[in-house]
């Protein structure tokens, strides 16, 4: 059944395929920018990646005119001030984003502080409070999992209060995305494995949210029909560029879905274990999904049944409730296989996490924006036991 009213917008144009670096220097010509800031981690320079991309300037009269390698697990909004302040140094009309969500969302977070011209990220945070148009913003995932790529969401880590914070806006999303499946084939099987269980926490809340519509629908299902046929496959071998250009697929598709009927309980205590007991984003989107789930069932059962084919399950034999159950028990089962494959933990216990963080985490996840959008109600004893369930 149609919903009575719906939104949906994704202004992002996507490039996709062998050699989609190489369009790269023609978009910055139609976006009118010359002198490209590259924002980027270590891990991605010291895996030569960013060799791949300068060969696509080799013949072009656009250039790099910095490369920041200096981004740190989790965004900050004191590097984003410091890479604003650079960007304006080194003369850039652009920023390119190579890396995971750190690197993407960093790049967002310079360029917040760019349009609303101050030297802080902090004078700007929250919802719905930029204005202007960004710095155009090209974006080259090296991971497969984030999907930030094609959403209007930044995550930036507060180092004053320790606290993970979202922007949202329609400006934030990214002018161009480009897969390339060259990017994500050095990516060890842990990261392949939490990345890819990113995706699918994306697509699986878009399609329980309370905000969710037919486009978001389509969109999450892809993700998940795509997780279930190749995330276990990119795992096993990396070198798989068939899988790895399939899980780069899925998880922007899962971006997609969720910058438009976003994301619930799962996200809100993923957000605050990161910030808390600084668990990496789509480990904790891991292995709190099946708990998050299950503390939506009731509510939730007839979409989260619907769920059970495209994880591979059987379908129309079981009442939605039962059904649903079965689509907790699929999500479970894959990841114990990525478990004996990779080493991705199970528990919070698992990925450091201490039994005394858990009031914390759980207070901080009730005030997280993403339980707007969860389909039932999240008190802080829900949270509290939904995290003691995942210890």
């Amino acid at each position: 059944m149609l919903p009575a009213y719906y939104q949906f917008y994704c202004p992002v144009k996507i490039l996709s395929g062998d050699n989609a670096l190489g369009y790269i220097p023609f978009e910055m010509t139609l976006l009118d920018v010359s002198r490209a800031m590259v924002v980027t981690d270590r891990g991605v320079a010291g895996a030569g990646l960013l060799s791949f991309l300068e060969a696509a300037f080799a013949d072009s009269d656009r250039r790099i005119g910095h490369v920041f390698d200096e981004v740190p697990t989790d965004s900050s909004n004191r590097v984003a001030n410091r890479l604003a302040d650079l960007f304006r140094e080194q003369k850039c009309d652009c920023f390119i984003a190579v890396g995971g969500g750190s690197a993407i969302d960093t790049a967002k977070g310079a360029a917040i502080v760019l349009s609303g011209e101050t030297n802080d990220l902090l004078d700007l945070q929250g919802a719905e409070r930029i204005r202007k148009d960004l710095t155009p913003l090209i974006v080259v995932p090296t991971t497969a999992g984030t999907g930030s790529e094609a959403t209007r969401v930044a995550v930036i880590f507060n180092e004053e209060n320790n606290v993970k914070m979202s922007f949202v806006s329609d400006k934030l999303y990214p002018r161009v995305a480009v897969l390339d499946p060259r990017m994500t084939l050095t990516m060890p099987p842990r990261i392949t494995a939490s990345t890819g269980m990113d995706a699918l926490t994306h697509a699986v809340e878009a399609y329980l949210s309370v905000q969710k519509n037919p486009l978001s629908d389509a969109f999450a299902l892809l993700a998940v029909d795509l997780v279930r046929r190749f995330l276990v496959r990119a795992t096993e071998d990396g070198r798989d560029r068939e899988a790895r250009f399939a899980m780069a697929n899925a998880a922007l598709f899962g971006g997609i879905a969720f910058s438009n009927s976003m994301v619930g309980v799962v996200h809100a205590l993923a957000h605050a274990a990161g910030a808390v007991g600084h668990v990496p984003h789509g480990t904790a989107n891991a292995l709190l999904l099946p708990w998050g789930m299950e503390h939506n069932l009731d509510v939730s059962a007839k979409p989260m049944a619907e769920l059970s084919f495209h994880l591979g399950g059987a379908s129309g034999f079981l009442d939605p409730k039962e059904q649903a159950e079965s689509t907790i028990s699929l999500v479970r089962n894959l990841l114990r296989k990525l478990n004996r494959i990779s080493g991705l933990p199970l528990r919070l216990r698992d990925a450091g996490v201490g039994e005394d963080m858990l009031p914390a985490i759980a207070r901080t996840a009730i005030n997280d924006g993403a339980l707007l959008y969860n389909p039932g109600e999240v008190t802080y004893e829900d949270a509290l036991g939904i995290l003691q369930k995942a210890f």
